[in-house]
């Protein structure tokens, strides 16, 4: 144990326990938690929609949801719920290259993520920094899923994550620290100031470290050779510092206003040779006046600037097999956007509501890659720079019809996208860099929605909704190539268009008063779908010019006589079919048990392909078979045990290739609130310490994951 985490977890404890003797609080949830819980807005709708009254299916993962969960990262929590596609190595252990989320069996990168209503996807990579989102700021998660772009625009395909992050009830002080496995430590602490009624002030810090595991898998299907000389763990260091500031600008005006600043410090392939360091500031702020009783307007502005610099390792061919820095690469990269909304509460004419809106976002990146020799010489160099502008128009109504309980919200938005790339060039060592001319991409996208909400009892709801969404290719896609020899190039393709998502879904809803379950059954297609494909040894020719043009060397023709090179090309000539069913359960069957259960079954293929990949076969990464179970028991109000079973079923790697077999997962958790001030926790991730390799998606069987192993976590949290 660390000396900083040592002297932190100590410092909690001890601060604890004079305070045991006073008022105990409850931790358990309260008789009517079903019911209140029905009653909750969604901000993830734009339109202030109650859960019991969204077409669309819906989950809301509230404090008492997270706190019980064995997972330590809002990303290991969210992957229990169906119709998530996240494995069980958590984020800190990825390459942030590679922090995303898949739902429905879509693919990375199509799912929308917002913190406090506001867009958190990154704004290069298009990936889901959840470092950004500590565990200690959640108040509560919101994930709607489907299409959303009549709402949100891009990314709005596999549906909406918004995490509502805690906001400041009164003049206090809240500090929690933990300590687990693999020196796996978090400290935060925040401070609530009520300067007034009409001014509200929130100031949080966080850090959090892990040693890490090994997480490259060297049982079955893995190897022991997937470890190389000079690999070794993940290391990570994160920071978030966060200022938030809530006001009362005039009677009928509430304002907010947050910056904050955060990096991430981690190994690249758990080479200690190769780090990665991003440090991103954001600041956003936005006022709601109300212009009537019925009436409403919002705006929003916000910033983001990251610095990303990475490097990436590769190893000699020949003994000792010594490890070296085979690229870096620098993206600084910025967002600026702003939206304006009106709504009007309107309940005349058969219209209750209605809600018009327009928003705008720039992005501006480069890339610049020096791709360097053994003896760390530049050989070649890379430089890109663009940008990608998104200009969004939308309008909703929503209507309930008096002879009969029916809901219906219509909702269309056009959003005009356009990409320019005026600098591409390649320079390799002693020459004059060679530039190519990149045409501008424009496209404009309709995506209509219209959802249905029955009313057959008190209880039970029927729903169904049909979507158009789109999603525009992020910029990694377009600018950046990586890669090494041995693990395989991934070129850029500046000339990438958006693709188009057609879906539809139906479902009910039955709540009870101790509980809820859910059904729902989903279709969703994607048109000219981006995709990373390996180049086959036939079109070798076409491979060796992808290098000749990015000044890359190490091209390979027929890699192990596989008939495939070592040349992946991103490219939209893909058409992918998701088809699925997704069940969620909750049942408080008395004050001392609790049950949860969660299924999805996910059938996804290629319909068409003009790449290597085949069709009509599961793609890699979902495992069509999902499900988990939960138990929780509470001995006496103040305290807590939760068991969780999770199993995932058989998968692909790479579609149709590369298998993963299926794996079952227990962990545990225990809540002690000591009193109103004080709450200690203990939990375990996979309590029999099973090993064994999780899904993924890759194309050789170098990148087979490791799970979790077994992994202990105990900790403390304090309010005063």
């Amino acid at each position: 144990m660390s000396p900083f985490f040592r002297l932190s977890l100590k410092v909690c404890l001890l601060a604890i326990v004079p305070q045991a003797m006073n008022s105990w609080a409850q931790i358990a949830p309260p008789p009517n938690y079903d019911q209140k819980l029905n009653d909750v807005i969604v901000n993830a709708t734009r339109s202030d929609t109650p859960l019991d009254q969204i077409p669309l299916n819906t989950t809301i993962l509230t404090k008492e949801v997270i706190e019980s969960s064995p997972d330590q990262t809002i990303d290991q929590v969210l992957k229990n719920v169906p119709g998530v596609f996240l494995n069980d190595v958590p984020y800190y252990q990825k390459d942030p290259t590679g922090q995303s989320i898949n739902v429905r069996g879509l693919g990375y990168g199509r799912t929308l993520v917002l913190i406090d209503g506001l867009p958190a996807n990154d704004a290069f990579y298009g990936t889901v920094q959840w470092n950004q989102m500590p565990l200690s700021s959640i108040e509560s998660v919101e994930f709607v899923r489907g299409g959303v772009s009549s709402l949100w625009g891009n990314y709005g395909m596999g549906g909406v994550i918004n995490v509502n992050t805690r906001t400041p009830k009164n003049s206090s002080q809240d500090v929690t620290a933990s300590y687990g496995s693999f020196g796996t430590g978090n400290v935060s602490a925040s401070k609530d100031l009520i300067v007034s009624d009409d001014m509200q002030m929130r100031f949080s810090a966080d850090y959090f470290a892990s040693e890490g595991f090994q997480n490259y898998a060297t049982i079955s299907p893995g190897s022991p050779s997937n470890i190389k000389n000079g690999m070794g763990t993940d290391t990570v260091k994160n920071t978030n510092v966060r200022l938030q500031n809530y006001f009362k600008a005039s009677p009928d005006t509430n304002g907010f206003f947050r910056m904050g600043y955060s990096t991430m410090a981690d190994l690249s392939n758990n080479y200690a040779i190769a780090t990665n360091l991003i440090q991103t500031t954001d600041v956003a702020g936005g006022t709601t006046t109300k212009l009537d009783v019925d009436k409403k307007a919002q705006v929003n502005v916000y910033y983001q600037n990251t610095n990303f610099y990475k490097q990436t390792a590769n190893n000699f061919t020949t003994a000792p097999y010594k490890p070296y820095i085979n690229a870096n690469y620098t993206d600084p990269y910025s967002t600026l956007g702003a939206s304006a909304q009106y709504t009007h509460d309107l309940n005349t004419a058969g219209i209750d509501q209605y809600i018009l809106g327009v928003d705008a976002r720039n992005i501006s990146a480069s890339n610049q890659t020096n791709n360097l020799a053994p003896s760390s010489a530049v050989t070649s160099i890379n430089y890109a720079q663009g940008q990608q502008n998104f200009y969004g128009l939308l309008g909703q109504l929503k209507s309930k019809a008096n002879a009969i309980p029916l809901e219906a919200t219509l909702g269309a938005r056009v959003d005009a996208w356009n990409s320019q790339t005026p600098t591409y060039y390649n320079q390799n060592t002693g020459s004059a860099p060679t530039y190519q001319a990149i045409a501008n991409k424009s496209k404009t996208q309709l995506s209509p929605s219209l959802g249905l909400l029955y009313k057959a009892s008190a209880d039970l709801d029927l729903r169904g909704a049909a979507y158009q969404a789109f999603h525009a290719p992020s910029m990694n896609n377009t600018l950046r190539s990586y890669g090494s020899s041995v693990g395989g190039w991934y070129l850029a393709n500046p000339n990438l268009t958006p693709e188009t998502m057609t879906g539809y879904e139906l479902g009910t809803d039955y709540r009870w008063k101790g509980g809820f379950a859910q059904f729902t059954a989903f279709n969703n297609y994607i048109n000219n779908a981006i995709t990373s494909y390996k180049i086959t040894s036939a079109n070798a020719a076409f491979a060796n010019s992808l290098c000749g043009a990015s000044g890359i060397a190490g091209c390979v023709a027929n890699v192990g006589g596989s008939g495939y090179t070592n040349v992946n090309y991103y490219t939209n000539q893909q058409n992918l079919l998701s088809r699925g069913i997704e069940v969620q359960y909750h049942h408080d069957v008395n004050p001392n048990w609790a049950l949860d259960g969660g299924y999805s079954y996910t059938r996804t293929v290629l319909t068409w392909s003009a790449t290597s990949d085949p069709i009509n076969t599961q793609v890699g990464g979902v495992p069509k078979n999902m499900a988990n179970a939960g138990v929780t028991y509470y001995p006496v109000p103040q305290a807590s045990i939760t068991t969780t079973v999770r199993y995932v079923g058989n998968s692909w790697m790479s579609t149709g290739s590369l298998p993963v077999p299926a794996y079952a997962v227990i962990g545990l958790k225990a809540n002690y609130q000591m009193n109103s001030q004080a709450s200690v926790f203990a939990s375990v991730v996979n309590l029999l310490n099973r090993q064994y390799v999780t899904f993924n998606i890759a194309s050789q069987a170098s990148a087979y994951q490791a799970g979790m192993p077994q992994a202990f976590t105990v900790g403390a949290r304090i309010n005063f």
